[in-house]
């Protein structure tokens, strides 16, 4: 057993849909977030930008001392999974790679992808589902604006409906069968997803397959934690109320301190 946390990352307050569902499969495991809100949004920086962001958050999650890191961000794991993967000391993994094995355990023929515009353009998901099953139809598109409806806590409301709408309409008669949520933000817009696709259309959230994956990996080494106090620190290095509120909404009673944080350039 190892009572030690796992450290998570994200451009923004998408990594809390990839928490809710640890939280929901791994109760006893202790979490430490970052949420790089300072530098939001990751979409639209280059691989370089994002590779320098990530390893830095990496690095101070090595110093609280993590047993394992999950980028919980698609266009960092995009960009920089390798490169953590290779410095440093603990086991990194992302959200791509799971979701698109979730994707391809069903029949699928046609299937859409949405994502940010870094994600999209480097075609992480398809180069990894032609892989995967190259019989499988695949239409990616970007959206990237449905990621600030999330940061800026517009889920439930007209305009984030109307966001969607715009942003979906590549996929009108399309016939897709489902859809990978390509960015951790998207699950909080699964509500005004539905509405747009219809509800034959399935929606693929990486996070619940990423958790499966971590689930493995701990278990293996044996260091999955029997804590029945574990604990949840969320930090942000922007503007903390963001956080918090994102928080209150998407993780209740889920979490025991909310703080932002200065990171420095050796972290």
């Amino acid at each position: 057993m190892d009572k030690r946390p796992i450290g998570v990352m994200d451009s923004g307050l998408g990594g809390l849909s990839v928490i809710r569902v640890l939280r929901e499969q791994l109760p006893h495991e202790s979490v430490i977030f970052v949420g790089d809100q300072g530098y939001f949004p990751y979409g639209t920086k280059t691989r370089e930008q994002v590779q320098q962001l990530a390893l830095r958050i990496g690095k101070f999650l090595v110093k609280q001392d993590v047993k394992m890191m999950i980028i919980a961000c698609n266009t960092a794991t995009a960009a920089a999974l390798q490169l953590l993967q290779n410095e440093l000391p603990i086991p990194v993994i992302g959200v791509i790679e799971p979701g698109a094995r979730a994707a391809t355990q069903h029949h699928y023929k046609k299937i859409g992808v949405i994502g940010t515009e870094s994600t999209i353009k480097n075609g992480a998901y398809a180069k990894i589902l032609a892989k995967l099953n190259p019989a499988l139809g695949v239409i990616s598109s970007p959206a990237q604006p449905l990621v600030s409806i999330v940061e800026h806590g517009q889920t439930g409301t007209i305009l984030a409906q109307k966001t969607v709408d715009t942003e979906l309409e590549v996929f009108d008669n399309q016939s897709i069968e489902a859809l990978i949520l390509g960015c951790t933000h998207f699950p909080f817009l699964q509500k005004e997803i539905h509405n747009k696709l219809g509800a034959n259309v399935q929606l693929i959230d990486p996070a619940f397959e990423t958790i499966r994956q971590a689930r493995e990996l701990l278990t293996s080494e044996n260091q999955l934690s029997d804590n029945l106090t574990s604990r949840v620190e969320l930090y942000s290095t922007g503007d903390v109320k963001d956080l918090v509120a994102g928080a209150q909404k998407w993780l209740p009673n889920r979490y025991n301190k909310c703080a932002h944080i200065q990171l420095n350039e050796e972290d």
